[in-house]
């Protein structure tokens, strides 16, 4: 039996601010909801916050949609209800603030803002998509484009690629593509990524890498994704 490899623990620590390269992958549900989790932490202190979902389609109802594609996910209708009602009233609308400044007062309404961006056309050959191949490259090359915008603009302190290595698994993008996103981030800005596979060269570059394991899912008992609890 291969044994286990014992994690060796650093002399010392600092709690000097750094930015962070995130992956949350692996076939177990729990990767897009903990990126969105760690959005809402992140704003809860201040920073403004970018989500750019690759694969997932931008429709936001079922009369919208396309075979093939999903109603976007209700946490995102959250994150634009927000907007829409609120607008510049909530949120930090100092979009140039600092990185590693530090955090605005929460008493005094200054929350981060949390903006995102649906960049994919719905899932890639399965489920009812007819869509042609080249139309879902596309939209996946336009939006490592959009990313790299966002990436550099230096406005936003956690910017979130969701699904972005999916877009990877399905041939969308090449591995290239994620590695030159990760090295345009600046110091002390954090990046989170997602997706199933695990890419050698990425994760290399990733400060911290969780594995969602599937024990059990009730798509392999033919029941589809619930809204509100999946999607």
């Amino acid at each position: 039996m291969k044994k286990k490899q014992k994690i060796k623990m650093p002399e010392k620590f600092s709690d000097e601010p750094k930015g962070l390269v995130i992956c949350y992958l692996g076939a177990g549900k729990g990767k897009t909801t903990a990126a969105m989790g760690m959005a809402v932490r992140a704003a809860g202190v201040g920073m403004n916050v970018y989500i750019l979902q690759f694969v997932k389609a931008a429709a936001s109802s079922s009369a919208q949609i396309q075979e093939g594609e999903w109603p976007v996910s209700s946490e995102i209708d959250f994150f634009d209800f927000l907007e829409q009602k609120l607008g510049s009233s909530w949120g930090n609308n100092n979009l140039s603030r600092p990185f590693g400044a530090p955090s605005p007062s929460i008493g005094e309404g200054k929350i981060g803002r949390i903006y995102n961006e649906q960049l994919g056309l719905g899932f890639v050959g399965i489920l009812g998509d007819k869509k042609e191949k080249e139309v879902h490259i596309r939209a996946a090359l336009k939006g490592v484009e959009r990313a790299r915008e966002v990436i550099v603009s230096g406005k936003y302190q956690l910017v979130i690629l969701d699904e972005i290595i999916s877009a990877l698994e399905s041939k969308l993008i090449e591995e290239r593509d994620i590695i030159d996103l990760i090295k345009l981030k600046a110091p002390l800005q954090h990046l989170v990524l997602t997706g199933h596979n695990k890419y050698p060269k990425i994760l290399a570059l990733c400060d911290l890498v969780t594995e969602m394991k599937m024990i059990k899912h009730p798509y392999y008992k033919g029941i589809l994704a619930q809204r509100g609890i999946d999607y």
